[in-house]
């Protein structure tokens, strides 16, 4: 008998945490993803960019162990523990897509090199920097449990929103009736961007459910207060009705 065969079964709680503690490895390498990808729409190298495809490999591996891993223990758990096990799987389903939509920049970003318009790379680096920022603001308030920190992620969800409407604004609206170079492929990395940036808020917004018990998408919305805003007013109300 080996040793492998030997090795005691971990039990539910374990495999708990392992699942969490790998779903805070795939924060991380949707992380480095954007970084890689900030550094390589700021350079032009198509090389800095190769690294994309490693880790959205990694992040897929990721999806299935962790599915597996929850499937395996989910009845076997406290109602508690299985809320976080739920918590883990709709981070990965979000990381993966996050992981999908850097690989459809990267590739982009290779094609196009250092065509694309100077004003065009600024934007895009601050975009995929900012994505960068989100998801170690993500890792870091599912790691600790922080509303805080979440909340500082749907807050830079808005600065995503408005760099993409900037740049689909330049490359739309042709004032002098001059196009744009690489327009389709910038406005493509630009969409991917920003959706990656919705992705990072709902992870967020999912931090907010696990760490508070209240839905963020649920609260009643009002026009003049940005939805973190919103999110804390509701708690309060709550918290003086009790």
């Amino acid at each position: 008998m080996n040793s492998a065969d030997s090795a005691p079964t971990p039990s539910p709680e374990e495999i708990c945490v392992q699942i969490e503690e790998q779903t805070l490895v795939a924060c991380q390498v949707a992380r480095i993803a954007a970084g890689i990808v900030a550094e390589g729409i700021a350079t032009g190298v198509a090389s800095a960019l190769e690294g994309v495809r490693h880790r959205e490999k990694e992040l897929d591996t990721l999806d299935r162990e962790i599915d597996q891993g929850v499937t395996s223990v989910i009845t076997k758990v406290s109602e508690e523990k299985a809320r976080g096990l739920l918590a883990c799987l709709k981070f990965m389903i979000g990381l993966e897509r996050v992981g999908d939509l850097l690989l459809n920049c990267s590739n982009r970003a290779s094609a196009v090199g250092s065509r694309v318009e100077l004003q065009d790379i600024r934007d895009l680096t601050l975009m995929a920097s900012r994505l960068e920022k989100m998801l170690g603001d993500v890792h870091d308030a599912f790691r600790q449990r922080d509303l805080n920190r979440a909340l500082a992620v749907l807050r830079a969800d808005a600065e995503m929103d408005r760099l993409r409407n900037l740049v689909f604004i330049r490359h739309l609206d042709h004032h002098d009736n001059t196009p744009r170079a690489e327009s389709f492929h910038v406005l493509f990395m630009t969409q991917s961007l920003e959706r990656a940036g919705d992705h990072a808020k709902n992870l967020a917004e999912e931090v907010c459910h696990l760490v508070s018990g209240h839905t963020v998408r649920h609260v009643l919305r009002s026009y003049d207060k940005p939805v973190e805003q919103m999110f804390i007013d509701d708690l309060r109300r709550k918290h003086k009705a009790q």
